[in-house]
């Protein structure tokens, strides 16, 4: 029992640990008041300082460090954690508390230097929306959006039937991509960008086939975005990362912000980027609740618009495979865990966020 008190401390301290997270998710206003919008504002312009200059992914290398050295870990302990020989059992127990210890200091990491925001009032609440709206202001709100994405196509693609081109490198939009949260700091002071940390990442292969856009890497304050996509999708991914830079870690919310962001950017491009990824929720939902009127919308859009969905949906299409599908649901689980009870389900919540916003 002595020789194991190391190893029971380590569990105690991580099972602590999760009850404290799991108990901050009724306490909304206190995240939101002193880390959200107290203590978070300050690590996050400092970690964007302080990496921004940084012409590559830095947190990237990290995770590449971080998971050799948990093959070799699991390589070199593998015999002493799955023996049950006497010989073998306080190795194991060394091992075991090794594990533990690393995961209270990985867990409280991710937590101090991102996490909490996971816990803070949901979106609508601080910006004093209602979070439901009826089938009618739906609709209103997508023949808006039909407007608004099929004047910017037209401004962008004279030919009705074809895509809009997007000829801009990555590393342009990221340069661009600030201007979008400067034209919308009036709106809620938290939108307030500063220096930048926007970086392709490292482990595109590996992320384009778990099915992933982009992520923000917690540890770093650095937004990654999938190096190989160059679509109509790539300014409002840009934005939708620095969103999650910003505080505002549910997926949901993040692509509200970035919507917002780029319908008020200076640039058409991120304009329509915007409109027709919002355009693209709002008609899926109004599928969902009224197919009919779905239908009568439908031909009013501009055939370059779902042209341009094309191109996305083929993009991901040459990845689709066993890895996709479980890094899908692992990535569900992660969210259920961190206060998104509804999982990828809760990516419907931005319509709601949407019709609220502009109704």
């Amino acid at each position: 029992m002595q020789k194991n008190r190391s190893l029971f401390i380590a569990i105690g301290l991580l099972t602590l640990q999760v009850s404290f997270y799991y108990s901050l998710r009724f306490f909304p206003s206190t995240v939101e008041s002193l880390y959200s919008t107290g203590v978070y504002p300050f690590i996050s312009k400092a970690m964007r300082l302080g990496l921004g200059w940084v012409p590559f992914s830095f947190g990237d290398l990290v995770y590449s460090v971080a998971i050799i050295m948990v093959i070799r870990w699991l390589w070199l302990s593998k015999r002493d954690l799955i023996s049950f020989s006497r010989h073998a059992r306080g190795r194991a127990g060394k091992r075991y508390t090794q594990l533990f210890l690393s995961l209270n200091i990985i867990l409280a990491l991710f937590h101090c230097m991102w996490g909490f925001n996971y816990y803070r009032e949901p979106l609508h609440e601080v910006l004093e929306l209602d979070n439901k709206y009826s089938t009618e202001e739906l609709k209103a709100v997508v023949y808006q959006l039909v407007f608004t994405s099929n004047k910017l196509h037209e401004q962008l693609q004279k030919t009705d039937s074809l895509p809009v081109t997007f000829t801009r490198s990555q590393s342009e939009i990221f340069d661009l991509a600030p201007i979008a949260f400067k034209n919308i700091d009036h709106i809620y002071p938290a939108l307030d960008y500063g220096n930048s940390s926007i970086k392709e990442s490292l482990l595109t292969m590996p992320l384009s086939y778990m099915g992933y856009s982009g992520y923000l890497n917690p540890l770093t304050g650095e937004a990654q975005t999938n190096a190989w996509i160059n679509n109509y999708k790539t300014p409002v991914l840009t934005l939708h990362e620095m969103s999650h830079q910003l505080g505002f870690a549910k997926e949901n919310e993040a692509n509200f912000i970035a919507i917002i962001a780029g319908m008020n950017h200076d640039d058409l491009h991120f304009q329509y980027s915007a409109s027709i990824f919002a355009l693209r929720y709002c008609i899926n939902e109004l599928y969902l609740k009224d197919p009919k009127a779905y239908e009568e919308i439908r031909p009013l859009i501009r055939d370059g618009v779902f042209e341009n969905y094309k191109e996305l949906q083929d993009f991901w299409s040459q990845y689709k495979g066993v890895i996709e599908e479980v890094s899908q649901v692992t990535y569900d689980t992660y969210l259920k865990a961190n206060n998104q009870p509804g999982g990828m389900e809760t990516y419907s919540y931005v319509v709601a966020l949407i019709v609220n916003y502009y109704k």
